[in-house]
Formats: C-alpha cells, sequence, structure tokens
C-alpha cells in the first residue's frame, strides 16, 4: 500500500541507536517480585461482567399456558392467532411452541417467551385462573416457578419480620383548623387534574399533575380516595401529597362505584379481552384483591349495575325476574338462591337502614306494587298495589325517614306488536312514613308533566317542578306525622333542575342546558328569593359539603366557548368567576358524616352567638393578614421598579459622552422636554347640528 505524504513527513524523523534497539527487544509484563494483586474481577470488570451469559438466562421470560384447547393440525391456526390476541398485549412474544403428539394434536400446554421478566410476570398475573371459554380456564405459570416448588426445604422456617412501612394520613384533609374544604377541576381530554383548597381570600393549589387521569376522576363517597383511569386499570391517590395508595388491573375500565363505606370498589369494562368473565369485579380497597367477577348484564341496565346497602353488608343486582342480593365477605348470594320477584322493573336501598324497595309492573289483570323488603330475613314489611301505571321511580329521603314513589299513571292505553303507547297521563307521589307505625302512605296527584323531584336532605321537604317545559311551576310541600303533605308555596317560574344544599332549608332553582342558565337562589324558611342570576350555558352545578358555597361550570365537553366555572355564596352572591380553556369537571371533595349526635348539633345551633366574635375577629385576622400581604408585594414591587430604574439612569449618563460623539456634539437629551420644539395643531370636525324653535 502506498504511503501518504503525511505519513512521509513523521517517518523521516532522526532517531537514535538506543532507540532502535529498545524496539527491537520484547516487553516484559511480568509482575514484580513479591506484587500482591488485590483488585477483584468485579471492580476491574464490572460492566463485562454484567452481560456474562447464564444459564438460567431466558427462564424468567418464559411462562406455561395450561388448560388450553387440544386442535388438530387444521386448527393450530387459528389457535395460535386467539392465544397471541390475548397473551401479546402484555409485551412482545419472542418466542412460542406448541407442544404436539404423534398424531400433531396439540397437548393442551403451550410456551412463550417474552422479550423481558416483567411482562411475562404480568401476563401471569393477569391471566391465570382466566376462562377462555366454559370449557377451558387458562392456568398460567413462570418456568421458573417450577424450580421454585421443587425446593421447598422439609423444615419450615418462620419467614423473617418486615419492616413497619408508615401509612400516609388518609383524613389529613378533615384536620384543616379553619375547616376549608378541596375542589377537584380537570382541564382537557389528557386529562390534567389541580386539587385546590378554597381558602380565604383566594383558593391554594395543592396539587396539579398533567395526564393524571385519561377519562375522567371521582372521589370516593367519604373523600378519602381520588379514582383516576388508565389504560390498564383504575388508581387509587390518598394522602397529603396525593400518593399512589393502590391500583387495580383492570384493562380499559370505564365504570367505577364504591361501596358506601369505602370497603370496596367495582370496576366495569365493556370491551375487555380477559373473558366475559372478567368484565365486572369487586375488589377489596384496602389490600387491592379481586374478591369476586361477573359476567356484564345481558341487557342494557342503568350505572351501578351492582347497588349497596349502607353498611357494606349487602349488594344487590336486577335480573330477568329475579333480584340477585349477595353478602359480604363471602361474596355469595344470600341464602345460595335469588329471590324470584316476577316482573321487577327497579329497586333501591334505604340511606339508613338494610331496607329495599321494589317495584313490580303490572300484568294483565294483576296490579303493579311497590313493596319494602327488609334484609337479611327478607321479610316485606310493607306492600301497596297501583293501578294504571306506566311507570315508577324511587326516591329515598337522606335520613331514611320517608320514601317517596313517582307513578306515572295513564287513562288510556294502546297496544302495538313492539309498542305500548299510554294517554291521558298524570302523576302521583306516594309518600311512605318509614318511621311511623304499619308504615302509612300519603298521596300528592299532580295532572301536569313532571320536570324534576327532589327531597330536602336534611328536614322534611320535598320540591316538584310541574308543567311544560316553556312554562313550569315549583311547588314546595312538608311532610308531617300523621298528616298527608301540605303544600307550602307555588313559584310560577320556569326552571328545569333543582339542588338542595347538603344542609337543608336552602335551594337552588336553576335552568341547564346550551340555551339556559338561570339561577335562583331561594331560602326555604319564608320562601325568600334572596338573589336571582345566571352563568350563560351553564352545565352543571355543585353544593360544597358544608352547604355555604355553590359552584356552577361550563364544561368543554358540553361548550367549547366561555369554559369555567363561578363560585357563589349560598346566598347567591358571585364571589368569583375563574374562565379555563379546556375546563371539563369540577368536584367538592366529600367529607364523611358528623361525630356530632343530633343533641349536641341543636345545642351548637342554639348557641351560635357565643361564637359569633370569635369568628368575625379570625376573619379581621385574615382581612389584615391579605391587607398586610399585598401591601408587603406592592412596596417589594416599588422598590425594585425603582431600583432598576436609577440603575439605567446612571447607564444613560455614562453613556452621553457616545451619544454626542456619535451626534456630532449636540445635546439632544433634553429636546424632547423643550417647549420651543413641540408645534401644537388644533382640529376642529362637526358632530352634528340642532335647531331650536322658539315661540
Amino acid at each position: 500500500m502506498a504511503k501518504k505524504k503525511g505519513d512521509e513527513k513523521v517517518n523521516q524523523t532522526p532517531q537514535s541507536d538506543n532507540e532502535e534497539q529498545n524496539f527491537d527487544e520484547e516487553p516484559n509484563f511480568d509482575d514484580p517480585e513479591g506484587f500482591v494483586d488485590d483488585i477483584t474481577d468485579e471492580e476491574l470488570l464490572a460492566d463485562l461482567l454484567e452481560q456474562k451469559p447464564k444459564e438460567s438466562d431466558g427462564y424468567e421470560n418464559v411462562i406455561i399456558v395450561d388448560g388450553c384447547p387440544q386442535v388438530g393440525p387444521e386448527r393450530l391456526e387459528k389457535l395460535q392467532s386467539v392465544i397471541n390476541k390475548i397473551f401479546s398485549k402484555f409485551g412482545k412474544i419472542v418466542n412460542e411452541y406448541y407442544p404436539t403428539t404423534e398424531t400433531g394434536q396439540t397437548t393442551g400446554y403451550i410456551f412463550l417467551e417474552y422479550s423481558n421478566p416483567q411482562n411475562a410476570a404480568e401476563a401471569v398475573q393477569a391471566t391465570n385462573n382466566c376462562k377462555l371459554d366454559k370449557q377451558h380456564t387458562f392456568l398460567v405459570n413462570l418456568f421458573t416457578d417450577f424450580k421454585k416448588f421443587s425446593d421447598i426445604p422439609k423444615e419450615w422456617e418462620p419467614p423473617s419480620p418486615q419492616p413497619f412501612k408508615v401509612q400516609s394520613d388518609l383524613q389529613w384533609y378533615l384536620m384543616d383548623p379553619d375547616a376549608y374544604d378541596q375542589f377537584l377541576v380537570g382541564i382537557g381530554t389528557g386529562v390534567a387534574l389541580q386539587v385546590w383548597q378554597n381558602t380565604l381570600p383566594e383558593p391554594v393549589i395543592l396539587q396539579e399533575r398533567p395526564n393524571w387521569t385519561e377519562t375522567y376522576a371521582v372521589w370516593s363517597p367519604l373523600g378519602t380516595y381520588l379514582a383516576t383511569f388508565h389504560w390498564r386499570g383504575v388508581a387509587l391517590w390518598a394522602g397529603p401529597k396525593f400518593s399512589q395508595f393502590q391500583k387495580f388491573y383492570h384493562p380499559e375500565a370505564r365504570f367505577i362505584s364504591f361501596s358506601p363505606c369505602e370497603n370496596y370498589i367495582v370496576t366495569f369494562s365493556p370491551n375487555s379481552d380477559r373473558g366475559d368473565d372478567k368484565k365486572l369485579i369487586i375488589w377489596d380497597i384496602r389490600t387491592g384483591q379481586e374478591k369476586r367477577s361477573f359476567p356484564p348484564p345481558e341487557e342494557y341496565v342503568t350505572w351501578p349495575i351492582f347497588r349497596w346497602s349502607k353498611d357494606d353488608r349487602f349488594f344487590a343486582r336486577l335480573g330477568a325476574d329475579m333480584l340477585s342480593v349477595y353478602e359480604t365477605p363471602s361474596f355469595g348470594l344470600l341464602d345460595k338462591k335469588s329471590i324470584k320477584i316476577p316482573g321487577i322493573r327497579d329497586f333501591c336501598w334505604s340511606p339508613s337502614d338494610n331496607v329495599l324497595a321494589y317495584w313490580v309492573a303490572e300484568d294483565k289483570d294483576v296490579p303493579a306494587r311497590v313493596t319494602l323488603l327488609e334484609l337479611p330475613n327478607r321479610t316485606e314489611i310493607r306492600s301497596k298495589n297501583l293501578f294504571s301505571v306506566a311507570d315508577c321511580k324511587i326516591h329515598w329521603q337522606k335520613a331514611g325517614d320517608y320514601l317517596c314513589v313517582k307513578v306515572d299513571r295513564y287513562s288510556k292505553v294502546k297496544k302495538d306488536k313492539n309498542d305500548i303507547k299510554y294517554s291521558g297521563m298524570y302523576y302521583n307521589f306516594e309518600i311512605f312514613h318509614m318511621r311511623e307505625k304499619e308504615i302509612p302512605v300519603d298521596s300528592v296527584e299532580i295532572k301536569e308533566p313532571i320536570q324534576a323531584f327532589a327531597w330536602e336532605p336534611v328536614g322534611s321537604k320535598f320540591a316538584i317542578i310541574h308543567g311544560d317545559a316553556a312554562n313550569s311551576c315549583i311547588s314546595f310541600y312538608q311532610v308531617n306525622t300523621g298528616q298527608a303533605p301540605t303544600l307550602l308555596k307555588k313559584f310560577e317560574r320556569t326552571f328545569n333542575h333543582l339542588f338542595w344544599s347538603p344542609m337543608g332549608q336552602f335551594i337552588v332553582l336553576a335552568n341547564l342546558g346550551l340555551t339556559g342558565g338561570a339561577l335562583a337562589f331561594v331560602d326555604t324558611n319564608d320562601f325568600t328569593i334572596m338573589n336571582i342570576s345566571d352563568h350563560y350555558q351553564m352545565s352543571g352545578i355543585e353544593w360544597d359539603p358544608t352547604g355555604r358555597y355553590v359552584v356552577t361550570g361550563v364544561s368543554s365537553l358540553k361548550c367549547k366557548m366561555d369554559c369555567g366555572y363561578y363560585l357563589w355564596s349560598f346566598q347567591g352572591k358571585i364571589i368569583r368567576r375563574v374562565n379555563k380553556e379546556g375546563f371539563a369537571q369540577f368536584l367538592w371533595r366529600p367529607r364523611p358524616p358528623t361525630l356530632l349526635s343530633e343533641k349536641q348539633q341543636k345545642d351548637i345551633k342554639k348557641n351560635l352567638k357565643k361564637y359569633y366574635s370569635q369568628f368575625e375577629s379570625k376573619d379581621r385576622m385574615r382581612s389584615n393578614k391579605a391587607s398586610k400581604e399585598l401591601v408587603a408585594k406592592r412596596t417589594e414591587q416599588m422598590k425594585k421598579y425603582l431600583e432598576y430604574r436609577e440603575m439605567k439612569t446612571a447607564e444613560w449618563a455614562e453613556q452621553k459622552p457616545r451619544r454626542l460623539e456619535l451626534r456630532n456634539y449636540v445635546d439632544t437629551d433634553g429636546l424632547d422636554t423643550d417647549p420651543t420644539n413641540t408645534v401644537e395643531e388644533v382640529i376642529e370636525f362637526f358632530i352634528k347640528e340642532e335647531q331650536t324653535v322658539i315661540e
């Protein structure tokens, strides 16, 4: 090979005879006498030793799937496509092996190898004991499990104690000295979530995370947990830092519901590939364990599918001519059988007792019926027959003292082959007095169409919106012991929704919808309309748990313009307007029931004037603190501005010689302030002309 010119120049450097002799001698790599090698291979070749092949390499990536269908060569390709569809969603399958007999029929078990051990472990956890069909259930294990089970020691050794893990305070939000409530704001379809504390004078953000959920978020009934939705399942967050408390693997879960005491959570994934038996799952919240799974309902039903008793002891679901009641913690059918109720249409648990109300549709000459059933003894404590019934809606009062059944009745009915048409509709409200002997029933009849009904949460009043959508009325009734409901007040105003305060007494009448937005704040003690206002195109209203504040919002899911929320006092005074692009959700954080007895609450209300001075002093201190903080902030801003101005003024003065040099030594600094250099110009233009006739 020809040498480069540069190489020739380098080689022309003269060398001494000694250097030539040194190059001819072989180098000596022997250690000196007495040398001790104290460097280990791990220290010297750590990066290379990590790549050293091991005998067990790849074993952790392999899973064994037993319980597969045994098929011949002609159906092997179809079996492989089904297996790949189920197991490939946990990771890339790099190798697969289907053992066969001499005749070419599969043996019922297969070997799958993933690209890493994490994917293999996830596949085992998700698919073990999962049903492929009625005759085949997967039994999935890691390949390394066989060695682990074969090496079990003959003598049992007690497990070593685990270090105590301090759990974060799940009720920390209830310890705020000023009892400030928290609320959740969802933004965009990402979805970013913000958790705020409703402090005064301005709210404080506690937590903000982008892409915290993929669809929406939900508070648990007592406010302990925040649930978010993800492709792989549902996650619960809790504690002061909203750290992950629990996660439930249920791919593409879209609906969840909590039990009232937050012991269990139900997840529903309509499009899950884990099999029909894994689409509806009940989990234990504390342990994260799956308690039981159910097939999806055969026909369309409203969510939640399972409805819980007030103490988490029972949960029930509606079936075809039957009611299935399950008990915890066994999660089996109560008395090992469902309750057969031909014609049952709907049911609802009492919020205070293990009593459920259900109604049965009429059938030929058999009238419709509303029944109160006490569990677990299955005793019918009250029943009432109803005639000419088209539909019923069950409404429990929050304290469980009263039950209202709204009955849609007809005068005439016309039955076609696949359709039933009713005419001459009128409406009854059957009021059951649950705390009275033999549970008497009163009735309120209204001839006009019903737009809305709502019980007062704390109290014995209820409100009804009746009439046409364009010309409606709001009627308020009082339920008294031993008496029929009495009409208290009737407003002739056009509203379509009712929102009672959680503490009772106050109610917001609203007109929701794209063309709505009207609001009326009413005190039902004397039916004073405290304020009338509006929030154009509002899509929802939320009371805070204490009944002090109301939020109206315009969600970007309903309307793309003017998205955001308004904060009002219970009297209808606007406190804050917040416009947020992409605003999608607003939820107050719930509070658990008070630990005070009714007598203690009454004593506090009776002696409330004693606490006025304390509250007023706190308000003054808070106001003064806010004023001081504002003054201090403005003072600091003014100080920074003056320092900046002085610095720039000094810099301007230092640059004056250079300016004079650039401008031929003509001082132009004062030209703008010299009155001789200004020209005043007066412009007159015609505005209008008026003529006045004087007689």
